[in-house]
């Protein structure tokens, strides 16, 4: 008879402990609880015949998007939220494939453009192209190449976009190209605004000046303590400083939506993306860039914080960014910088 009371006591305190230890703000960097389908989905023809889907895309999916596409959903039926991911400077889209099954995990639906093989400085076709490709699935495009009872919740369209994407992802937040449906969040990982200052690629984004950029939806920037660095004395550094994440943010407009960034302190810019990048640009990836070493910490905090931060402003969630908030130890990686505006503007350095 004393025993099934202990067993109680401990019980609860466990439950508890589970709690404030972040259930949820810890649980965001684990994979979700939902299976997720990967597929690749082939672009119009640019003969004008139509088009064709890939072997690996569902049956009857009529009407190919724009851009060829990796689209990353629940394999569970329901209706998700979309997030549309921009890759960096040519690079491939199937490098981030490992993050888009972290984010499908929580609920979400990734759809991720090739945007481009080999592009110029100029970014103007790469917006016209990620806009075209958001009407194409608000239009209903995407619903073919879902898995079967899987439908998208359009209106809940959000983008995200990794070093040059993340400018891109900007411009279209910023209304460099009109888009179907008003964004719900915007989530930059590492963005870079051209090789430095007076040297960004057009058109430029960055103004020079603080709190100049009027973005209408909540924004999140993460960044990389590492980005700034160059790996060799021959080098450029991969997000030079001047054009990289902190520029980004600090022009972020203080009257303006609420906006978060955070900055993993021991990470290089290329360090969310796949284990394993083959071919002669994967290799460039490791390469080039520096890098804190193995990805999977920082692959985990990319795709925990951009869930943490879509479940709070297209979910209507606040559990996990308020637990970020409260613990970013519970993180994966170090973070040197956690600061929120806007929604209670909690500002946090850490050292």
């Amino acid at each position: 008879m004393t025993i099934a009371p202990a067993l109680l006591v401990l019980l609860a305190h466990c439950l508890l402990l589970h709690r404030c230890m972040g259930s949820e703000a810890g649980g965001v960097f684990d994979h979700g609880r939902h299976g997720v389908s990967l597929t690749r989905v082939e672009a119009l023809s640019r003969c004008g015949g139509g088009g064709r889907t890939s072997p690996s895309s569902p049956p009857g999916a009529s009407t190919p998007p724009p851009k060829p596409l990796l689209v990353a959903a629940p394999c569970e039926a329901g209706e998700y939220p979309v997030l549309v991911f921009l890759h960096g400077y040519l690079v491939v889209n199937s490098f981030y494939s490992q993050l888009f099954q972290h984010v499908a995990s929580h609920g979400f639906i990734v759809v991720a453009p090739q945007l481009y093989t080999i592009s110029g400085p100029d970014t103007t076709e790469e917006i016209s192209a990620a806009a075209a490709v958001i009407s194409w699935l608000t239009g209903g495009g995407l619903s073919t190449s879902l898995p079967s009872g899987v439908r998208a919740e359009a209106t809940k369209l959000s983008i995200s976009g990794h070093s040059r994407g993340g400018k891109v992802a900007f411009a279209l937040a910023l209304g460099h190209a009109k888009l179907a449906v008003p964004l719900a969040a915007l989530v930059a990982v590492d963005p870079v605004d051209g090789m430095g200052v007076g040297r960004q690629t057009p058109p430029p984004i960055l103004t020079g000046k603080n709190h100049s950029l009027r973005v209408a939806a909540p924004a999140m920037v993460i960044g990389t303590g590492l980005g700034e660095l160059p790996r060799g004395p021959l080098l450029p550094p991969c997000a030079p400083r001047g054009v990289s994440h902190a520029e980004f943010y600090g022009e972020l407009n203080r009257g303006g939506a609420a906006a978060c960034h955070m900055v993993a302190r021991d990470y290089g810019h290329t360090d969310m993306m796949d284990d394993d990048t083959p071919g002669a640009r994967g290799m460039l990836t490791r390469a080039i860039c520096r890098s804190g070493g193995a990805r999977e910490p920082m692959r985990r905090f990319v795709g925990g914080a951009t869930v943490a931060f879509l479940k709070k402003w297209v979910g209507g969630d606040g559990e996990a960014l308020d637990g970020i908030r409260a613990r970013p130890e519970q993180a994966p990686v170090a973070l040197s910088v956690v600061e929120f505006l806007g929604d209670e503007a909690v500002v946090a350095q850490i050292a």
